[in-house]
């Protein structure tokens, strides 16, 4: 019973960011380190910037429309 409360509350974080659309920034840099090892990682803060750019069609992080 606990291990399976442990593994539930192991993939909250994954959950919570999906479920608001933010990809997973741990998944992006095994993908780059396993798919492209000669291309730069881009930093977490370059990562959330692309993300809501792609998600929310905001400038520099900045959401600029909310639905």
């Amino acid at each position: 019973m606990l291990k399976k409360l442990r593994d539930v509350f192991s993939y909250r974080k994954q959950f919570l960011s999906l479920l608001v659309g933010v990809p997973s920034y741990e998944k992006y840099v095994e993908h780059m380190r396993v798919h492209h090892p000669e291309d730069p990682i881009k930093s977490r803060k370059e990562f959330f910037c692309e993300a809501q750019e792609a998600r929310y069609n905001g400038k520099g992080g900045k959401v600029s429309r909310c639905c």
